[in-house]
């Protein structure tokens, strides 16, 4: 007789339950290994990125598979909001998903639809076939796959600031995120992300999802940086992440044991060029 599962406990859920800000960190390597690595690390969740890194179906699933049965939350976000691609990543099993470059309310109600099925959206069904289900292990999967899935809508433009309490207003519409880099670029402050300007309109949508009742998150790799918005009152935010932490680690064991002044080395005149561990300023998503 066929096992009967249960899904995961979704991102909106743990939001809720939590009594601080969830603290998380982006995994971009494409790596099932580095994956379950930052899954132990005792951090609340993960974003496993497939808009600027290299992650496809087959790789995302393998980090699902990894990450399985470690306490933290895990969320994806697609390289595009796609009725089709969020189809196939909740089909995978993606539960929470972040959906990148939401800047109306028609967007996030495409994100939403394309998380829900009919009538209330436009999933195709599949449920037989795919993970989400465990090949139709839990039960009434269909009927209940909506309070499976949580969608977070990702604020990154200067449109998106202006129509921020309409989109938080969307039904199924569970958090904003806000990415201050693309942000910036969209302000005309194009790799200035702690500008006044940034920092204004980012506390802003901190400030409109608080009024509606829902949380809000941000992407903060400086630590005074992330303090600030956490006194702010966001909910979440994303502090750093496995490629650049392997960056700047490697280059601070690089800066540590070979002189800045000596012979040429294969990469050219000097080894040691690095910003040093902490990263430079700009670094962020």
């Amino acid at each position: 007789m066929p096992l009967r599962v249960e899904p995961e406990a979704t991102f909106r859920s743990a939001l809720a339950a939590a009594d601080r800000p969830l603290a998380g960190m982006w995994v971009c390597s494409g790596s099932p290994l580095v994956a379950e690595l930052c899954a132990g690390s005792g951090l609340d969740w993960l974003l496993i990125d497939a808009e600027h890194s290299p992650n496809g179906l087959e790789s995302i699933l393998s980090q699902l598979q990894a990450v399985h049965g470690y306490p933290v939350q895990v969320l994806v976000r697609p390289p595009v909001n796609d009725t089709v691609v969020i189809k196939q990543y909740l089909d995978l099993g993606v539960q929470n998903l972040l959906v990148p470059m939401v800047n109306s309310v028609a967007d996030a109600e495409a994100a939403v639809a394309a998380t829900r099925y009919p009538p209330e959206g436009v999933r195709g069904v599949g449920s037989a076939l795919a993970r989400a289900a465990r090949w139709n292990r839990i039960p009434d999967y269909l009927a209940r796959a909506a309070e499976t899935v949580s969608v977070t809508v990702q604020i990154e433009s200067t449109m998106a600031v202006e129509a921020v309490e309409d989109i938080l207003a969307v039904e199924g519409v569970d958090a904003i995120f806000v990415g201050p880099s693309d942000l910036a670029a969209s302000l005309g402050l194009l790799g200035q992300q702690e500008h006044p300007d940034v920092r204004a309109a980012v506390e802003h949508c901190i400030a409109a999802a608080s009024a509606a009742g829902k949380p809000a998150g941000v992407n903060a790799f400086s630590e005074t940086t992330a303090r600030h918005y956490l006194t702010a009152g966001v909910s979440f935010v994303l502090v750093g992440a496995d490629v650049a932490l392997l960056a700047r680690g490697s280059e601070e064991l690089a800066d540590r044991y070979i002189p800045s002044a000596g012979p040429a080395g294969p990469a050219g005149p000097t080894a040691s060029t690095s910003a040093g561990p902490a990263g430079p300023s700009g670094e962020s998503y």
